[in-house]
């Protein structure tokens, strides 16, 4: 288990994504693939929940 997103990962499962998660998301996802960025699918589908989170909490 490699733990990171592929593009075959994110367009097998592009209406899933979008549906879950919006297209914010799968937008986030499709750059991460484009760019060859080496990511796991919870670090981009949490990236503006979590950092804007973490600025409440200080």
């Amino acid at each position: 288990m490699r733990g990171v997103i592929s593009g075959r990962d994110v367009f097998a499962n592009i209406g899933l994504i979008w549906r879950e998660f919006g297209t914010a998301c799968v937008m986030r996802c499709v750059v991460a693939c484009v760019t060859g960025r080496r990511t796991t699918f919870l670090d981009v589908a949490c990236a503006r929940h979590c950092s804007s989170a973490g600025d409440h909490h200080r």
